[in-house]
């Protein structure tokens, strides 16, 4: 099988312009009539739907430090048919990560180095000019793995502007793929966890021509797809982050459960399980011929009100309980507990099935890698089972029964500091903040 071209668009720092040149870039080519397929690196869930919605097909998530080489290459050959060129998106700054292994570190650059993959700076020059080039250079020099083909400018204010930065790239022999003009307009609306979601978006495709237009007239896309190298074949096919819980899952999918990884579904899929989704939001209840339910994260603090009002779901998940595994990951955890207080301080009941209260009046940023280990034996993994995956959410935990015979797993952080238990395990329901990437 021929392994598609492909390249990583990635920045020094966050908030250089990374997604407006990927999504810009990736819908101006697939108009062109190639076949684009997206790829993320990092634990964002948010930044793939929006992939999918430029590419028009599904787009997968790379992550250096939660999956294993063997799990990444699994990913990208399953994705590689019907593939032209995997156009990826780095997170924060390309060497941005956490204290691991050698290559195994969460950042970019650690997939850019694996899949063999170029790298197009994203370069936000506002306030400067011929240093801009120093700040290139240093990435293009920082990491021998890694090539930088070029870069793209972001923030520019002027011609001269343009010139004055362009004089330090011929210094250094860095090639200017593109310079965008500053415009706060082609920025995409954002809440608390980032970008506001896709399906959530006013007008996304109009949006995405919006930023294809416009990367097309500032950026060189023959050149682009001309810096592209043939993705490094990596021995082992491993996709399945863990085991489905169910033959037929009843999947929790709207605009309060969307946080799901599309390679877990996929792994779900491919070892025979059929994925049944159904709306919390519209009031209905886990199908009654699934045998589990499972309630991924998303953003359930702001339609509190609308879930606590959606009797037949909660009625119908606690029968479901009653005889079927119910699994719920972050926010499916919070509507699993007792009760979850809004934003303007309301308090709303919940299903009741897991002795934990939260809050998003009481914010608190929760942020990082985690390793946990199965306390006791789930639908999908086994007891002593070592998951690896993240914890990102605003909620605080008002209310909370620590007794560790009721936990579902003992957690570390990334750099193995004990961060004690996490979650609830009672007869057949489960849950907790943390979102599952891959076994270990």
């Amino acid at each position: 099988m021929t392994v598609p071209n492909g390249l990583l668009i990635a920045a020094p720092r966050s908030g250089s312009g990374k997604s407006t040149v990927t999504l810009g870039l990736q819908r101006a080519l697939a108009r062109r009539g190639m076949k684009v397929r997206g790829v993320k690196s990092g634990p964002d869930y948010i930044d793939t739907a929006f992939h999918a919605a430029a590419t028009g097909r599904p787009a997968i998530n790379l992550d250096s430090f939660a999956m294993s080489d063997a799990t990444m290459a699994g990913l990208v050959a399953a994705s590689s048919p019907d593939t032209d060129l995997f156009v990826a998106e780095g997170s924060m700054g390309l060497f941005d990560g956490v204290r691991g292994a050698s290559g195994h570190t969460g950042a970019s650059a650690d997939v850019a180095a694996l899949m063999g993959w170029p790298v197009i700076l994203v370069l936000d020059v506002a306030g400067h000019a011929q240093s801009a080039a120093a700040t290139a250079l240093g990435c293009a020099r920082f990491d021998p793995r890694i090539e930088v083909a070029g870069v793209i400018l972001n923030n520019v204010a002027s011609e001269r502007h343009r010139r004055l930065v362009g004089v330090g790239f011929e210094q250094i022999g860095v090639p200017i793929l593109g310079a965008l003009d500053r415009d706060k307009t082609l920025t995409l609306p954002e809440r608390h966890l980032g970008l506001v979601q896709a399906g959530e978006t006013d007008d996304l495709e109009a949006r995405l021509e919006r930023l294809a237009d416009t990367v097309a007239a500032a950026v060189d896309l023959d050149a682009m797809v001309a810096a592209a190298q043939p993705t490094r074949t990596v021995a082992g096919t491993d996709q399945t982050a863990l085991r489905p819980p169910g033959q037929r899952i009843a999947l929790a999918r709207d605009r309060s459960f969307s946080f799901v990884y599309e390679h877990i579904l996929a792994g779900w899929r491919q070892a025979g399980a059929e994925i049944v989704p159904f709306s919390p939001l519209a009031d209905e209840a886990p199908p009654s011929d699934c045998d589990c339910c499972w309630l991924p994260g998303g953003y359930p603090e702001l339609h509190a009100g609308a879930l606590a009002a959606a009797d037949v779901f909660l009625s119908g998940l606690r029968a479901f309980a009653e005889s079927r595994p119910v699994h719920g990951e972050c926010g499916g955890y919070m509507v699993l507990g007792r009760t979850l207080e809004d934003a303007d301080g309301i308090i709303h009941a919940m299903a009741d099935l897991l002795p934990v209260e939260t809050s998003y009046a009481k914010r608190k940023l929760h942020l990082g890698y985690r390793i946990a280990e199965i306390v006791q034996e789930t639908s999908f993994a086994p007891a002593s089972t070592r998951l690896v995956g993240h914890e990102f959410h605003y909620a605080a935990i008002t209310a909370f029964d620590p007794d560790p015979a009721l936990a579902f797993a003992t957690v570390t952080d990334a750099e193995g500091r004990d961060l004690g238990t996490a979650g609830h395990r009672i007869d057949r329901v489960s849950g907790s903040f943390f979102h599952a990437i891959a076994a270990r």
